[in-house]
């Protein structure tokens, strides 16, 4: 009898209180070492972090752990509250709340933080207003102003069947991702319940606006990683550089062949990008 192919990638829920409110959060965890926090895009789940966590080069170092954001994936919304009554909006407070409070519930010691779009967008609110918390951020698809996409579109009915968002995904992802890769980048987004993208995207395009304070970002107590896709339409290669122009200290790197997806389009490619940083945190860690 052939002995099952169980893989090490394992998956828990844990309460996670924030602004008073107990919220079942599920994440998926793999390898030992430094803790590394993945934060997936708006209206997704923590899947498209499938290869990091597999990764045996980075599990010996580094504790994956990719959670589902409230709403999202295996997440629930806030038990004990009515929340279909009312509009689902992803507000930055919440958002960097959130991060911070699941941390502290899994007794992190100052983890990685990456995140990408609107998660690597929330990674420079961490960088600004909690810097003593982490040991590095890694923005993947950031820039300091993304406007425009918060829209009504995306709740209308034959948006939210799914094939139509996931149609529009297709659009973010390079040419040069394989057709399986590119098929479970969109199968995933065909996957968000009703009214999640969009309210994501209010954080994304409404309250973000860190034209004037992302200077504040003060990379001798934090180091800041931006990185992004060369096809990437919604915050762009020259977006994200005249971000980091903005920031003293910021390390920023456009990446080939990679779209607005770069962990769960091509793994190879991304790791190419991705491995360098990942080391210098890793040597960084070892002094003493």
């Amino acid at each position: 009898m052939v002995a099952p192919k169980i893989s090490p990638v394992t998956g828990h829920y844990v309460d996670v209180d924030v602004a008073d409110v107990t919220y079942q959060v599920f994440y998926l965890h793999n390898g030992t070492g430094i803790p590394l926090l993945c934060q997936h895009t708006a209206g997704c789940h923590n899947h498209q972090y499938r290869n990091l966590l597999r990764d045996p080069a980075v599990t010996e170092r580094f504790q994956v752990i990719a959670y589902d954001l409230p709403y999202h994936g295996k997440s629930d919304p806030p038990n004990g509250e009515q929340w279909w009554t009312r509009q689902y909006d992803l507000t930055a407070e919440f958002f960097q709340e959130f991060v911070v409070n699941f941390a502290r519930t899994l007794e992190l010691d100052r983890p990685v933080f990456m995140g990408s779009s609107m998660g690597g967008v929330v990674a420079l609110h961490l960088a600004r207003d909690h810097s003593e918390k982490f040991r590095a951020l890694i923005a993947l698809e950031a820039a300091d102003y993304t406007p425009g996409f918060y829209l009504d579109w995306w709740h209308h009915p034959a948006v939210e069947d799914g094939s139509v968002a996931a149609s529009v995904i297709e659009g973010l992802i390079a040419p040069q991702t394989s057709e399986l890769d590119r098929r479970l980048t969109m199968h995933y987004y065909a996957q968000a319940a009703p009214g999640v993208l969009k309210g994501d995207l209010y954080f994304y395009s409404v309250e973000h606006d860190m034209r004037e304070t992302v200077s504040e970002i003060d990379t001798s107590k934090v180091p800041l990683y931006l990185l992004t896709g060369e096809y990437d339409y919604l915050s762009t290669p020259t977006q994200t550089i005249a971000t980091a122009e903005k920031i003293v200290g910021a390390k920023v790197e456009t990446m080939c062949e990679i779209g607005h997806f770069p962990m769960s389009e091509n793994h190879d490619t991304f790791m190419t990008y991705l491995r360098p940083i990942l080391d210098e945190i890793a040597e960084r860690h070892k002094e003493p």
